[in-house]
């Protein structure tokens, strides 16, 4: 190598390790704002008192029911995604509503829809009017 290229090559360096650390600085950090946190409803789901979605009964009766009251559930285009959404949990015939639904009617809506396939006396209505933002 001649003495021309040695000293290109000190002077290319520098330069090169300039631009790199420039574009280092370009990229865009990830601030603690920018990241939203995930919803933790642990402590609402610990605290409920009473069945939860996993203490459904397996027995053919429960599950029919919980079945039938989903069915109507799903065929009533006319209910939010919350509502389409709640927990229905059968125990021995008894049907318990949970969740949070959009208004006051849609939570009587559900709980008529349980009450018509369970029967009056049948249905705990544990929902929670959750309007939209």
């Amino acid at each position: 190598m001649n003495g021309r290229s040695f000293k290109s090559l000190r002077l290319l360096l520098p330069l090169g390790s300039l631009v790199f650390c420039v574009s280092l600085m370009a990229i865009p950090t990830l601030s603690q704002d920018n990241q939203q946190t995930a919803p933790d409803n642990t402590k609402t789901n610990k605290d409920q008192a009473g069945p939860t979605a996993d203490q459904q009964k397996m027995n053919p009766s429960d599950q029919a029911l919980t079945q039938k009251i989903r069915k109507a559930i799903h065929e009533d285009q006319s209910l939010s995604s919350y509502a389409h959404n709640i927990k229905v949990i059968t125990q021995d015939g008894k049907v318990t509503l949970r969740g949070p639904v959009r208004s006051e009617e849609e939570k009587n809506n559900l709980e008529a829809k349980a009450v018509g396939v369970a029967g009056q006396g049948n249905v705990t209505n544990e929902l929670d009017v959750t309007p939209s933002k």
